[in-house]
């Protein structure tokens, strides 16, 4: 089994350095008091272990359908987002990429709750420091990581798009919704919303993007020890891990993360 890093300094947009194909997170505790008043409910336990359950199941898709795909979540999407505060066009997202791997990579095993576990942990589902993910899954304005230049706490990467994507012609910069560097992009990058164009800023591209990620790099996904290790191919952090966990197994039972 592979053994988990040790915690590192965080990175880009408060992301680990290290092996980082995407990144930003932050570990947040939760204290339960148990004092409730008549109309507080006590929040719903968060399942230990690894890997996170899978959550509600997700319809069937026409994934070979022309347009957006993930519209055809979006009843299922909007009947459990609420109670999660995940952002509708974001679950759809993570929804139909799930079942497109369902589809074409049934052996991967891959639920949307890992992809929304990460996307929390990467962005806030596109909601972070004033970027707002629209009903397009775009988020506005773009979200764009500090330079990976090597200055303390950060790892080095050299430009490898000549500013393309992340207009940094020197350095490179993790990208959009689920923070991805553009030489990560360039492998996995796929186009899901239909519009003939692979756009790592956009909620259903990146999620496409990020399931093929993982059921490379993690294999059957059902296996504890594969989860982690495709986790850590997005960053290779115990914390991030952890974090990226939490977040999704408190989806798992529909309710908010951590």
């Amino acid at each position: 089994m592979n053994r988990l890093p040790p915690r590192r300094p965080r990175t880009g947009l408060r992301a680990p350095a290290g092996a980082r194909a995407l990144g930003l997170g932050v570990a947040l505790a939760v204290v339960a008091t148990g004092c409730f008043g008549p109309t507080r409910e006590p929040p719903v336990p968060i399942p230990p272990g690894i890997p996170p359950g899978a959550g509600a199941p997700v319809p069937t898709v026409d994934i070979d359908a022309p347009g957006r795909t993930s519209d055809q979540l979006r009843p299922w999407a909007e009947g459990i987002a609420e109670p999660m505060r995940i952002p509708v066009p974001a679950l759809a997202a993570y929804g139909n990429a799930a079942e497109t791997m369902r589809q074409t990579r049934p052996e991967c095993n891959l639920a949307w709750t890992t992809l929304a576990g990460i996307g929390r942990v990467e962005s806030r589902h596109g909601n972070f420091r004033g970027s707002r993910l629209e009903d397009d899954g775009v988020a506005r304005p773009t979200i764009i990581g500090p330079r990976l230049d090597g200055s303390p706490g950060y790892a080095e990467i050299r430009d490898t798009d000549k500013g393309e994507l992340d207009g940094d012609t020197e350095y490179d910069r993790a990208i959009g919704p689920l923070q991805f560097i553009p030489e990560t992009w360039r492998k996995y990058g796929r186009d899901a919303n239909g519009d003939g164009h692979a756009d790592p800023n956009q909620i259903d591209d990146a999620a496409v993007s990020a399931a093929r990620l993982l059921c490379d790099r993690g294999g059957d996904l059902s296996q504890a020890e594969n989860w982690q290790r495709a986790v850590l191919a997005y960053n290779a952090s115990r914390e991030y891990v952890m974090d990226v966990r939490d977040a999704a197994a408190a989806y798992s039972v529909g309710t908010t993360a951590p």
